[in-house]
C-alpha cells in the first residue's frame, strides 16, 4: 500500500509517499480501508518534533480517518467486514490502510459523509470530554471561546450551544467571526482590536466567562483569565499562536477559579471503554 512517511522531523514539505507492506490485523484489531483522513493542527506539529507525544521514526502520521472494515482479528466482534467506520490512531492515517485496536473503531451514521466522519473525531471528541468532563458546562453558563473559527472552535461553538450555554466567539478577524457566528456563537470580541478582558466583562455584564476554551495560548491567556468568573473553568486545549503561557497563580486564587488541562487522546488510551 501507498503510505505518507515522515522520516525524519521537518516541515510537512519533507514528508514522503512510499510503498509500504499492508499491515495485518492480530487479536483485537481492526484493518480500515481508508476513504478520507483528516488534518489537523496537531498533525504539522508531530512532523515537526514539537508535539507532546511523538510517536518513534519513521512515521505515518494522521490520527482519524472515516473508511471501510476490511478484515477483523481474532475477537472482534463489534464491527465486521463491510462496515462503514471511524477510527482514531496515535498516528498512521494518511495511508490507504490502517491497523487500529476495535477500541477505537466507531460505526459510522449514514447520515455522515466520509469527509464529514473524518473530521468528527479529534475536534469533537476533543471539545465535547473539554466541556462535559472537565468543565462541567451547565445550562445557562457563559463560555468563552478562542480561535473560534478553528477546528475545535466551532465544534466547541455547536456543542456549547447544544448544551445550554451562551457563546462568546473570539478571534482575530471579523470575517473568522462571522464564520464562527454562523455555526451558532452569540456574541463576538475580535481580540486583534478589542481588549479581550474588558470586552468578556462587558458582554458578560460583569460576571466573566464561566468556561474559557482557549487552544491559542500566547498572549491572549492571561487577558482571558483575568475576564474569568468566580468558579470559572479555564481549559488549556493547546497553543496554536506558539508560545506557552505563564499564567500568574493568584488570578486563579482570586477568582477561585480553576486550570483545566484537556488533552482527550491521553484520556481516551487510558479509558478505552
Amino acid at each position: 500500500m501507498k503510505a505518507i512517511v515522515c522520516n525524519e522531523y521537518a516541515p510537512v514539505d519533507q514528508l514522503s509517499l512510499e510503498t509500504v507492506a499492508d499491515p495485518v490485523p492480530a487479536e483485537g484489531d481492526v484493518l480500515v480501508d481508508v476513504i478520507c483522513a483528516g488534518i489537523n493542527f496537531p498533525d504539522l506539529l508531530i512532523v515537526q518534533g514539537k508535539y507532546q507525544v511523538q510517536p518513534p521514526l519513521p512515521f505515518t502520521p494522521g490520527n482519524e480517518v472515516a473508511g471501510v472494515v476490511a478484515a477483523v482479528g481474532e475477537g472482534v466482534t463489534a464491527v465486521q467486514v463491510g462496515d462503514e467506520v471511524i477510527a482514531y490512531v496515535p498516528s498512521g492515517a494518511f495511508a490507504e490502510k490502517l491497523l487500529v485496536k476495535a477500541t477505537s473503531v466507531f460505526k459510522k451514521g449514514k447520515s455522515m459523509s466520509f469527509e464529514q466522519a473524518a473530521g468528527l473525531v479529534l475536534t469533537y471528541g476533543t471539545s465535547y470530554y473539554a466541556l462535559k468532563q472537565r468543565a462541567n458546562l451547565q445550562p445557562g453558563e457563559t463560555v468563552l471561546v478562542l480561535g473560534a473559527a478553528g477546528g475545535v472552535g466551532i465544534a466547541t461553538i455547536q456543542l456549547a450551544k447544544a448544551m445550554g450555554a451562551t457563546v462568546i466567539a473570539a478571534a482575530s478577524t471579523e470575517e473568522k467571526l462571522d464564520f464562527a457566528c454562523a455555526a451558532g456563537a452569540d456574541l463576538r470580541i475580535n481580540y486583534s482590536n478589542e481588549d479581550l478582558k474588558k470586552r468578556t466583562k462587558e458582554l458578560t455584564k460583569g460576571k466573566g466567562a464561566d468556561v474559557i476554551y482557549d487552544p491559542v495560548g500566547g498572549d491572549y491567556a492571561e487577558q482571558a483569565f483575568r475576564a474569568i468568573a468566580w468558579d470559572g473553568r479555564y481549559l488549556v486545549i493547546g497553543f496554536a499562536s506558539g508560545p506557552i503561557p505563564k499564567m500568574p497563580l493568584n488570578l486563579a486564587l482570586l477568582k477561585g477559579a480553576s486550570l483545566v488541562g484537556v488533552f482527550w487522546g491521553a484520556w481516551a488510551a487510558r479509558y478505552p471503554k
